[in-house]
């Protein structure tokens, strides 16, 4: 009896938060795509109650005469985040990746994590 108690726990807790475990490292590892924006910092801020994470806004200018559009992002590093700190309000091209699927927004508010970015001339 005691012994299909420690089994039916098994099954009910570890099972699924190693499934989980392994959708989440999955989800982070292989990122869907990839690509580069290039755009005004408006906003960068230290989000989040237990899992802080860096969360942007890029403003992209495509023509005039046409409505801007915003570009939301995440940003893990904290090297990066400091990097955009630094350049908000100047243009600059951000290199992102795209991960989809991740189980929770305790990874980021986004499914776009900025991995770099680089001051652009004006």
């Amino acid at each position: 009896m005691r012994r299909w108690i420690i089994i039916a726990v098994l099954l009910i807790l570890v099972v699924p938060a190693i499934g989980v475990g392994a959708w989440a490292w999955a989800a982070l590892k292989f990122a869907y795509s990839t690509g580069d924006r290039t755009g005004y910092v408006q906003k960068i801020s230290n989000k989040g109650w237990l899992c802080k994470t860096w969360e942007g806004e890029l403003t992209m200018m495509t023509a005039p005469g046409v409505p801007a559009q915003t570009f939301q992002f995440t940003v893990r590093d904290e090297a990066v985040a400091g990097q955009i700190r630094i350049s908000s309000g100047q243009k600059v091209r951000i290199t992102y990746e795209q991960h989809k699927g991740l189980p929770t927004s305790c990874f980021g508010e986004t499914e776009y994590f900025v991995t770099g970015v680089q001051a652009v001339a004006p």
